[in-house]
């Protein structure tokens, strides 16, 4: 799993790479950390690349979309595949984020 965090049109972006499991959860939740520091920025998880995300990588998006939240800014998803859209329908996380 890579994760590359950039800001991009006042937006912190960060895109993921590969598969966002349990093994990698907490190596990628410290290389989420400079998204916790949004306000003012909207976030945006470029999921282009991503292969597959289990629970634990459904926690991190989460915990995001709160702390983003608290803060007025919003968390917008891009790219995602049909097999990690259906992972959100049947987790009921695709009415919780907003989409580009």
């Amino acid at each position: 799993m890579r994760t590359t965090f950039k800001e991009e049109d006042n937006d912190y972006v960060m895109y993921f790479e590969g598969r966002l499991d349990t093994t990698v959860a907490a190596k990628v939740e410290k290389e989420m950390q400079p998204l916790s520091d949004c306000s003012g920025h909207d976030i945006v998880l470029d999921c282009s690349k991503l292969e597959y995300i289990s629970s634990s990588g459904l926690r991190l998006f989460l915990g995001v979309l709160k702390k983003a939240k608290a803060l007025g800014s919003h968390v917008y998803i891009k790219g995602l595949s049909e097999d990690i859209r259906s992972v959100f329908k049947m987790t009921g996380f695709i009415s919780l984020f907003e989409y580009r």
